[in-house]
């Protein structure tokens, strides 16, 4: 049995992981890990998911969960999983970062990092967002720049940061495939009299209300059609079974930064 440490085990993805390495024949909870002061800390891990009795107390220490620990599955914010990518990385532990949110200085820090453990990094961990990727960056060449390329996301109300991760992640996927600095053509809001779109441009536009867990549209316009391809996720445990499938696949990696790509071989 692979033992698991869950980060942010009081929240929404938390919990589902909580439940789902219950539920497991291949993974064992063995720390929960909240931050200094919340409410939760005490509590049983598995009592604050609804899912019963674990036996795991909510903590706020990481150091002393490591030694019991094989693997961090840490969906939190960046400050927080950096911090606890600094402690996995002292321990030489392994580690699978669902957050999203990160600074250009931050996600440096992670990739150095990284390169002490083995690390997997995605901003979704869902298997059909993964294969998503795959084939819009096979359409985005075949279609070519005779069609115009818009990224729509939406997510429920309470989501921090904007766009999404996946949706940069899918615009730097089809930017890299049609050989555009998504930097340079990336359009993120549209008001007033803007003119005609420029050609290249590639839009990620942003939608947030209500509970939606996440949808993520990718639009190829041309003249006389158009092409959509959508992923939509009904259920947090789709990205929470992805982020199991990884903690199992990544304890056996060497030292490195990987993906769910690198974890599904879709590479």
């Amino acid at each position: 049995m692979i033992k698991v440490v869950v980060a942010g085990a009081a929240g929404r993805m938390g919990c589902r992981l909580v439940s789902l390495v219950r539920d497991s024949t291949a993974l064992t909870l063995t720390g929960a890990l909240e931050g200094k002061g919340h409410h939760a800390l005490g509590e049983d891990a598995g009592e604050t998911a609804g899912s019963g009795r674990v036996g795991v107390p909510i903590t706020d220490n990481l150091s002393a969960l490591m030694e019991r620990g094989e693997v961090v599955i840490d969906f939190s914010a960046p400050e927080a999983s950096l911090e606890h990518l600094r402690i996995v990385a002292q321990h030489r532990r392994a580690m699978v970062i669902g957050t999203t949110g990160f600074s250009h200085v931050q996600l440096d820090e992670l990739k150095s990092l990284a390169r002490q453990v083995p690390c997997v990094f995605s901003p979704n961990m869902s298997v059909g967002v993964n294969l998503l990727y795959k084939v819009i960056g096979e359409m985005a060449r075949t279609l070519g720049d005779d069609y115009d390329i818009e990224v729509i996301e939406a997510h429920h109300r309470l989501k921090k940061d904007a766009p999404s991760g996946t949706a940069l992640k899918i615009a730097e996927v089809l930017a890299r495939a049609v050989n555009r600095d998504l930097n340079q053509v990336g359009v993120y809001a549209r008001k007033g009299l803007i003119g005609e779109r420029a050609k290249g441009e590639i839009g990620i536009q942003t939608i947030r209300a209500g509970d939606i867990v996440g949808d993520h549209t990718v639009l190829f316009g041309g003249m006389g059609e158009r092409i959509e391809v959508t992923h939509r996720a009904s259920s947090r445990d789709t990205f929470a079974r992805g982020a199991l499938r990884a903690a199992r696949w990544v304890v056996r990696q060497p030292p490195g930064l990987y993906d769910m790509m690198d974890v599904l071989g879709l590479r």
